[in-house]
């Protein structure tokens, strides 16, 4: 079983930074994808960025040129780095790994508010 573990979100001013760790623990596969997701309530959690082995990324329009996902592969671990932050990104914040064997494993959250 893959645990995730998140880490770094909170309370920040519009134009603010965070980054937020998500690190992976337990029985760990070749790892094919990490990324970032995020839901408010009422709505679908949607994809923020995601990384494959390779190095490739994706990041939801709505975020590019102020988010950016990196990893440290030796520690299993996803970044996400936030500049800019506005109050539309305010939401529950979800890492999630692709891994050989487990398939989907998600972390359990945790909550970015951007307000003044």
């Amino acid at each position: 079983q893959v645990r995730l573990v998140e880490s770094g979100g909170g309370l920040v001013q519009p134009g603010g930074s965070l980054r937020l760790s998500c690190t992976a623990s337990g029985s760990i596969d070749t790892i094919y994808v990490m990324g970032w997701y995020r839901q408010v309530p009422g709505k679908q959690r949607e994809l923020v960025a995601v990384i494959d082995s390779g190095g490739g990324t994706n990041y939801a329009d709505s975020v590019k040129g102020r988010f950016t996902i990196a990893t440290d592969n030796a520690k299993n671990t996803v970044f996400l780095q936030m500049n800019s932050l506005k109050p539309e990104d305010t939401a529950v914040y979800y890492c999630r790994f692709v891994t050989g064997g487990q398939g989907n494993s998600w972390g359990q959250g945790t909550q970015v508010t951007v307000s003044s």
